[in-house]
């Protein structure tokens, strides 16, 4: 179970960091990941992060603004988002999967998202 938080209402170029905290698995064993959805779009992949290497991706609208990270410890995973701009709202899912990748259909556990929405 995935439960995501942090989201909230900032100005363009603030900064939020989401959490997403799971319980009843295994967490370190899954590759874990963020997507974002906006009101009439598809659902769109933000980043994701691997287990042992703590290898990160991220898609091209995010990259060098938003960065991924993890706590196996904690059974936490983070997205700390700076830089913020209006086409960043969206509400964000928190994922959990075996085979990872930037498509949806590759995760198997999902949060119950978050929103996040920038003023300008």
């Amino acid at each position: 179970q995935l439960q995501a938080s942090g989201g909230g209402l900032v100005q363009a170029g603030g900064s939020l960091r989401l959490s997403c905290a799971a319980s009843g698995g295994t967490f370190s064993s899954y590759i874990l990941a963020w997507f974002r959805q906006a009101p009439g779009k598809e659902r769109e992949f933000v980043a994701r992060i691997v287990s042992s290497a703590g290898s990160t991706y991220y898609g091209d609208p995010v990259k060098g603004r938003f960065t991924i990270s993890r706590d196996n410890a904690k059974n936490t995973l983070y997205l700390q988002m700076n830089s913020l701009k209006p086409e960043d709202t969206a509400v964000y899912y928190c994922a959990a999967g075996g085979s990872g990748g930037i498509y949806s259909w590759r995760y198997t556990f999902w949060g119950q998202g978050t929103q996040v929405t920038v003023s300008s």
